[in-house]
């Protein structure tokens, strides 16, 4: 008697032939090894710490009261902030008192620069600014970001430090691009560019 076509593929479907199991068991240790694996990760991954903080110093040939005014006013921090140079094209607007607690600007620029608002909420003057960093792009954080002074005999310690909680999402970011090795550059970047500006022979 002659098999209706539709009865053959039911056959094949629910029957497969001896070479399809013999692949499919193959592969079962191959997806068991995996899945070990991805777990062994997320377990490395969600073990590091809930925060981070970052730091960079450099050493600036002037007192704490020559440097104070490039921290705390933001037009001119905008002269050696390093992200300046990566969209020059960026839209700055300012807000509040043109220095100190309360000035801010917000950034919105291209996908290295992203956008975000900088916000200064505490000064000591010649020894801290103090900033809450709003990104939203290219994802969303609040951080906060000090710029230290410590005096050194005839130099002064600059340290540009940035702090904040570090959720799962963070610490995978983290653990496959290493966040320190974007920023860190960054800010040295930017602490030599202050170096350069503060000993230049017109501000001295």
């Amino acid at each position: 008697m002659d098999c209706h076509p539709w009865l053959i593929s039911c056959a094949v479907i629910f029957h497969p032939n001896q070479s399809t199991q013999t692949k499919n068991r193959a592969m079962i240790p191959a997806l068991i090894v995996l899945a070990l694996l991805l777990i062994t990760l997320l377990i490395v991954i969600s073990r590091k710490p809930d925060t981070f903080r970052y730091t960079r110093s450099i050493a600036i040939g002037a007192s704490p009261a020559v440097i104070y005014p490039w921290l705390q006013d933001l037009h001119k921090f905008q002269s050696w902030n390093p992200w300046a140079s990566e969209d020059p094209s960026s839209v700055l607007t300012y807000s509040g008192p043109d220095s100190g607690p309360g000035a801010s600007y917000t950034w919105s620029g291209n996908r290295k620069v992203g956008e975000g608002t900088m916000i200064i909420t505490e000064t000591t003057p010649d020894q801290l600014v103090r900033v809450r960093m709003e990104f939203r792009k290219p994802f969303a954080a609040t951080n906060t970001v000090e710029f230290t002074l410590e005096p050194q005999g005839a130099n002064t310690l600059v340290s540009w430090i940035m702090y904040g909680p570090q959720p799962f999402i963070a610490k995978v970011m983290d653990f496959f691009i290493g966040c320190e090795k974007m920023c860190g550059p960054q800010f040295t970047k930017g602490l030599t560019s202050l170096k350069t500006l503060v000993e230049s022979p017109a501000v001295n």
